[in-house]
């Protein structure tokens, strides 16, 4: 298998062992989740006839376990456009809802004149040096992963560098944008505060607020993890590419003792 996922036809698609989640065996993680209901979104704007727009947020909910099984998504248009549209994904298994994600497109324009306030340009990948992830972490889709570090990494602080071998889909072409933003969820894990097997922290959500469009194929993390007193806790990244800063993402965090502390 060299994909995440096999397209089945009719919307419906079948995670390989590459997919594994990493709190628990059996679940999905959510990054090729996200990659997934990204391709879905294109695919669907694409089939309707959209206009020619660009995405500049996508905003993802998970709804509850996601089970490694197969799944469903359905797609609709909520706020049709010239300018500005929303399209809405939803992925199901065994036929109950598990994720949701919103997604703003935009009209293109030459913004040169006024373009500022992004972020440093990261140290290239090559530069970086190769890292593993905490033991700790189970599942097949953090194995799958190349991991480079820049700096030192504290608890809480990271700047990263992930890319993968596979591809998202076996099955069904995927765009760029699909395959990169299916890596963006991993951020939780390149920057821990606490180790994994002592406490639980999964994200209930992402959002990724878009620059640019992002190019190639190694996503950059500049991110910061911080936890509250009681039980809250938010994970935000600078997102980079090869050809410097591309956005932001976010995700709200909740915070537990681990069940095997």
């Amino acid at each position: 298998m060299t994909a995440y996922l096999t397209a089945l036809g009719g919307d419906r698609y079948l995670p390989s062992e590459h997919a594994g989640g990493a709190w628990q065996p059996g679940e999905l993680h959510f990054a090729p989740l996200g990659g997934l209901l990204t391709h879905a979104i294109e695919q669907h704007r694409s089939s309707s006839g959209g206009a020619p727009l660009v995405l500049s947020r996508i905003a993802f909910d998970i709804l509850g376990f996601l089970a490694l099984d197969e799944i469903a998504v359905r797609v609709e248009t909520r706020r049709p456009g010239r300018t500005i549209e929303l399209t809405e994904a939803t992925a199901s298994i065994a036929g109950r809802d598990v994720a949701v994600a919103r997604a703003w497109h935009s009209v293109a324009g030459d913004t040169g004149a006024v373009e500022g306030g992004a972020a440093a340009q990261l140290p290239p990948p090559e530069l970086a040096r190769p890292a593993t992830f905490d033991p700790a972490w189970g599942g097949g889709f953090v194995r799958s992963l190349d991991l480079r570090q820049s700096g030192d990494a504290v608890p809480g602080r990271s700047t990263a560098w992930v890319s993968s071998p596979l591809e998202l889909l076996d099955g069904e072409a995927a765009s760029q944008l699909a395959r990169w933003l299916g890596l963006v969820d991993v951020v939780n894990g390149v920057a821990v505060r606490a180790t994994p097997d002592a406490w639980m922290f999964p994200n209930l959500d992402l959002t990724v607020h878009l620059l640019r469009q992002p190019e190639g194929r190694w996503v950059g993390l500049d991110t910061t993890v911080a936890f509250g007193p009681s039980g809250q806790g938010i994970t935000a990244a600078d997102l980079h590419d090869e050809r410097g800063h591309v956005g932001h993402a976010m995700q709200t965090l909740t915070v537990r003792p681990s069940p095997r502390a």
